[in-house]
């Protein structure tokens, strides 16, 4: 069976479905923490699919904290941990992407732009480079079960994953193809503010000018601490909120 016919089984993208199948094997075999999974060769003949697609798929493994990848020694099923309360905003760094997975959605965007931009003087006093260095523009318009529900404006430094400027991000999670090319965000400094829709917000989300709109602005930085994306995503009021879980130290 060839990644066509695979992908004719469902709507959902070819490393979703590699994903999907690989947590159940998972599931079936009971593997329990530190259990080491096939070699990439092994999985890819099992699940007939590409290398490429293959990677994607573990990275979104990642990403929800089921494996975990060993440099030069392979993949294995991450530790286990109790289950999560439950939240609507996230209480860790984690992709739009995943926090719609855990939430049992499915997330999708529209995207409005995906080019390549110099930074600012104030992109770049942000980013640590000089002015001028050459940024990936992505601006998406972010759904859940197919409603609008976030503008989201990034910048990032193009020479940290040149290949992001061919990725379809219609489906595809940025996190995601970021951690493929080796680059793990980690941590993030953001702010939180309310304000009202101006009428290009408003038209994009489908809601009425002056409406309440939750803004998340971030500087999201590398394990190693270098700055790596700056990004301005405004919710809906109407149809997100936050909620999350506060405790003492």
């Amino acid at each position: 069976m060839t990644d066509d016919a695979m992908d004719a089984r469902g709507a959902d993208p070819l490393w979703s479905q590699a994903a999907d199948r690989i947590r159940e094997e998972i599931a079936r075999r009971g593997l329990g923490e530190g259990s080491k999974l096939p070699p990439e060769r092994e999985l890819c003949t099992r699940l007939e699919v590409s290398r490429v697609t293959l990677r994607r798929a573990l990275a979104h493994l990642v990403d929800q904290g089921l494996v975990t990848a060993s440099h030069g020694r392979g993949w294995f099923v991450a530790a286990a941990s109790p289950p999560a309360p439950a939240r609507d905003w996230p209480e860790d760094l984690e992709s739009f992407t995943a926090t719609a997975r855990r939430k049992h959605m499915r997330a999708s965007s529209t995207v409005l732009r995906h080019d390549t931009v110099t930074a600012s003087l104030d992109d770049a006093d942000r980013l640590g480079v000089p002015a001028g260095t050459p940024l990936l523009r992505l601006e998406r318009v972010r759904l859940l079960n197919d409603v609008r529900i976030a503008l989201d404006r990034t910048l990032v430094v193009a020479e940290l994953a040149p290949d992001l400027t061919r990725t379809d991000f219609r489906e595809a999670s940025l996190f995601s193809e970021l951690r493929r090319w080796g680059v793990q965000p980690e941590r993030a400094e953001a702010t939180i503010e309310a304000r009202s829709a101006d009428a290009e917000l408003a038209g994009h989300l489908g809601i009425a000018a002056g409406a309440p709109v939750l803004v998340l602005d971030q500087t999201v930085f590398t394990r190693g601490g270098r700055p790596l994306l700056l990004s301005t995503v405004e919710y809906s009021g109407e149809r997100y909120r936050l909620r999350t879980t506060l405790r003492t130290e």
